[in-house]
């Protein structure tokens, strides 16, 4: 047996899938949350259910939990694992395409940890331990940033001398892998949706909007950074520059304060100085809580009315993400009010929604609305098949 081994390392997260040789059955599925704090490791096998497994005593942060994983995935992994695919968060303006790592594209990728600090380094660190357990298989990188290459220049530049956009600081868009699964998986349920104008909702504790035409990805709310656009669990949207002025100004904040504010201090957390956890918050009788959520909720919609003027239209909207596909309440809310669009959620629909996918819009409505459950290490397994090319 050979196999395929996908790696999506996060800020407080691991996850990890084997998958047969061809990424088109799944052996193992996994992860490790709460990583740097209490961690957890769950497990399934072969779509079985998820079961909680003993971490060793004293594991505490990231190299503990992928040494964790790796040796439950050599083991369940059978004789040979060919390849190994990574999400890897940030690609920049160089990488359209997965690729086959090595030193040089490694330390390029490098140089976008500043653009990406929750991630990039955790993505990296995840390479160089498979790297070490499986020497002979070929590591590739699956870019967040790649979906969102066919963006129209006027949504990738910012208002800034063209030199600083020939130099990188540019609009990347993040959650492409997200998104390309999500687009693939429209040619099934909704192949309308998939040929017209589609606004996907990638709810979670990252959050993001993409405006997709026929496929194709043409407007992204995140930016140069993946702290842009909605509010999320700890990170904190679309901020006035102005205010980073008067920090640092008036408040003499260092940039190394400033990036622990805006991406571990800000969003759901800030707000409502309880959680970052949707759950928790929907649960919560503070009204603190009930006002993070109220922004939460103020920010998608007016995100989602600013898509629909990218895409000069809407036939389609998708909600995925932790938050999109279990938060009912949420997907209500963001779903009232656009009647002018022709777009909204039907409340015993989206009260039933569950499963893989569910269409939540009413009978007849001009606008489809799905809850569909984004799965990003399929689509990296099935990149990761794609560039390791024939087995040996």
């Amino acid at each position: 047996l050979m196999s395929i081994l996908t790696l999506n390392a996060g800020s407080s997260s691991l996850k990890f899938s084997v998958f047969d040789r061809t990424a088109s059955e799944e052996r193992l599925r996994g992860h490790v949350d709460g990583v740097g704090a209490d961690m957890r490791l769950f497990l399934s096998r072969a779509g079985g259910a998820l079961q909680e497994t003993a971490l060793p005593e004293g594991a505490r942060d990231h190299a503990d939990a992928l040494a964790a994983a790796l040796e439950l995935i050599a083991e369940a992994a059978g004789e040979r694992v060919h390849a190994v695919g990574h999400r890897v968060v940030h690609g920049g303006a160089d990488f359209a395409e997965p690729v086959i790592l090595d030193t040089g594209i490694e330390a390029r990728l490098r140089d976008f940890i500043p653009l990406a600090p929750l991630h990039q380094p955790h993505n990296l660190a995840g390479v160089a331990a498979a790297r070490r357990a499986f020497p002979e298989a070929p590591q590739i990188a699956c870019f967040d940033t790649a979906f969102h290459r066919t963006h129209p220049w006027v949504n990738d530049t910012f208002a800034l001398p063209r030199k600083y956009f020939e130099r990188g600081v540019r609009r990347y868009g993040f959650h492409g892998l997200s998104y390309a699964y999500l687009a693939e998986r429209l040619t099934e349920l909704d192949p309308e949706a998939h040929a017209g104008r589609t606004v996907i909702a990638h709810l979670g504790n990252g959050a993001s909007m993409c405006a997709m035409k026929a496929g194709l990805s043409v407007g992204a709310s995140m930016g140069f950074s993946a702290l842009d656009g909605l509010p999320m669990g700890t990170r904190c949207g679309q901020l006035d520059p102005g205010v980073l002025l008067h920090l640092m100004d008036h408040d003499g904040m260092a940039s190394s304060e400033i990036t622990t504010l805006l991406y571990k201090q800000s969003g759901l957390l800030g707000l409502s100085g309880l959680s970052s956890d949707m759950r928790t918050l929907e649960a919560s009788d503070d009204p603190r809580a009930a006002e993070a959520i109220d922004y939460f909720v103020f920010r998608c919609r007016r995100e989602l009315a600013a898509m629909t003027a990218i895409l000069e239209g809407l036939d389609a909207v998708v909600f995925a993400g932790g938050i999109g596909e279990n938060s009912r309440n949420i997907r209500q809310r963001i779903g009232s009010g656009f009647d002018y669009l022709g777009f909204s959620v039907d409340e015993a629909a989206n009260a039933a929604a569950k499963g893989e996918a569910a269409r939540i819009s009413p009978n007849g409505a001009p606008v489809r609305a799905w809850m569909i459950r984004t799965d990003e290490e399929s689509m990296i397994a099935r990149d990761t098949a794609r560039t390791a090319g024939p087995f040996a």
